[in-house]
């Protein structure tokens, strides 16, 4: 009887303290002491412990073990701030399949908006990758690493179009609205009560291998990919992926059945798609595959997004060794397949993916053509030559770990993406007093992105370029202490965004990287 009334009084006052807990939407806009003693005084920003949706004793060790490898008393409540913010303030519910209570599941809001993408869900998880080891027990990072991937599974089979999910049934959270869905005319249809919204994006289906790879590669928990609806999954995901190379036109003229249409009543023309729905046409033979959707969520103009493309083809490989793992738990000749199909993609990327661009002058002759990676191609011979701050990026390639950093033609495509110089540089690089990044059309010209800002660190092994980047970062923060979506270049108290968690646990990520290649630069100051 004492122990029933000590429980009942023990949930009684954690859901009261929950009930008084601000809403984080609220509370990250607003200044909290104590203060940084940098001249920034960035806000404190981490919710009371009984108000985080996640607690982990590994990710907590990790940021008292960064207070002494970083001196900038700025830099280290930045990283104090925005390394543990998914778990602090994003995950919504965890909990089992109402079919089978081994099953577990793992709901991840973005941030300011309810609802899990698949491809922010996936990132905001690889900021913890640092801490990720084998653990079947309930309570540690990998278990939340399990319940994303089950629920993205079940995700990709309800709607494998789709980008953006509500919350599952069995978390009895209301579905979201989404106003500027509601005018939607979508091919495949879909329904709000599981859907948020459903761009077609290539990468959020190679967000759904990247997490899987990463989960392995750290645990080794092989038998995890065989229990539930993983398998079923990559086959759902391998089905989209080769339906979307269909190309506009067949052998005799005729225009082709789209398997994914999409038309939105909006004033912004990255809301919808060009031709009613078809998108850009798209030539056949190119072994690419079409991509309705950027990572920002705006549409391609082109459908044939490298990016994307590169990022599918890299996680396919080591998530093809996770189905030849499961031997017969996994269909016959499917490992073969997606091994396959990824060394055809990087094929095709080579030949389609990357074009002559004219440079700046150089001499009499008026300049030369330089070949760098083209953002968006169609086949036809047309190609889009810019980059977007949003992963995967051009810039990001080697993050990825789709090429090398020294490889050539990224060099020269990297110097292209960091110049708005000239006039044959990056259209969406933005400048100016305040901070310099790759921006995109997702909030237009004067924003840039502080991802990009992390992701140029990420890929670089200059000391300048990266200290540089790091000083711009931590003087941009209005500061309220965490990573903004995107900063006017004028004026840093002109941000959208507040509450971004992949954003910032990437920005942890990033300086959990540099305490292992370059530790000297968290010794330096960025006053």
């Amino acid at each position: 009887m004492k122990t029933s009334i000590a429980l009942s009084s023990l949930l009684a006052s954690l859901a009261a303290a929950a009930e008084s807990c601000p809403d984080y939407s609220d509370y990250a806009q607003q200044r909290h002491e104590p203060f940084s003693s940098g001249q920034h005084k960035l806000s404190y920003q981490r919710p009371a412990p009984a108000c985080r949706t996640f607690n982990s004793s590994d990710v907590e060790e990790v940021i008292e073990r960064m207070e002494s490898a970083i001196s900038d008393p700025d830099l280290y409540r930045l990283f104090q701030n925005t390394y543990p913010n998914t778990l602090d303030t994003a995950i919504k519910w965890r909990g089992v399949a109402a079919n089978n209570s081994d099953e577990e599941l793992t709901f991840v809001i973005t941030g300011d908006i309810n609802a899990m993408w698949l491809r922010d869900s996936a990132n905001q998880m690889q900021s913890y990758l640092p801490v990720l080891k084998a653990d079947p027990s309930r309570d540690g990072v990998a278990s939340l690493y399990r319940g994303v991937i089950n629920l993205q599974a079940r995700y990709l089979l309800t709607s494998p179009y789709c980008n953006s999910f509500q919350a599952p049934l069995e978390s009895r959270i209301p579905a979201a609205e989404n106003g500027a869905a509601a005018a939607d005319s979508v091919t495949p249809p879909y329904s709000n009560a599981s859907v948020f919204e459903c761009k077609y994006e290539l990468d959020s289906l190679a967000a759904f291998l990247e997490v899987s790879a990463n989960y392995y590669n750290s645990t080794g928990d092989l038998d995890f990919f065989g229990r539930f609806q993983w398998v079923s999954a990559v086959q759902a995901v391998l089905g989209v992926a080769r339906a979307m190379q269909t190309p506009t036109y067949g052998a005799d003229g005729a225009v082709l059945d789209s398997p994914y249409k999409f038309t939105r009543q909006t004033t912004r023309s990255t809301e919808t798609f060009a031709n009613d729905g078809l998108g850009s046409p798209v030539a056949a033979g190119t072994g690419l595959i079409r991509s309705g959707f950027r990572p920002s969520d705006d549409s391609t103009t082109f459908q044939l997004f490298i990016p994307a493309n590169m990022m599918f083809a890299r996680y396919l490989e080591p998530t093809a060794e996770i189905v030849a793992g499961l031997g017969a738990g996994a269909p016959a000749g499917l490992a073969d397949e997606m091994k396959a199909l990824a060394a055809s993609l990087r094929a095709s990327i080579a030949k389609y993916g990357i074009v002559p661009t004219k440079r700046a002058p150089d001499d009499s002759s008026g300049g030369h053509f330089d070949t760098v990676y083209a953002f968006e191609v169609d086949g036809f011979g047309s190609s889009l030559i810019m980059d977007d701050a949003n992963i995967p990026s051009l810039l990001a390639a080697p993050f990825l770990g789709y090429l090398d950093a020294a490889d050539p033609v990224y060099r020269r495509t990297r110097a292209l993406i960091l110049d708005a110089a000239t006039p044959n540089g990056n259209p969406y690089f933005m400048r100016g007093p305040v901070v310099g990044a790759v921006g995109g059309p997702h909030q237009g010209p004067g924003m840039a992105w502080p991802m990009a800002a992390i992701v140029r660190i990420l890929t670089s092994d200059d000391d300048d370029e990266i200290a540089g980047q790091l000083r711009e970062i931590v003087g941009s923060t209005d500061g309220l202490g965490l990573i903004h979506e995107s900063i006017n270049t004028f004026d840093q108290s002109h941000w959208t965004r507040q509450w971004f968690s992949w954003a910032n646990g990437l920005f942890g990520q990033m300086i959990i990287d540099l305490e292992v290649r370059k530790p000297h630069l968290l010794k330096q100051s960025y006053q």
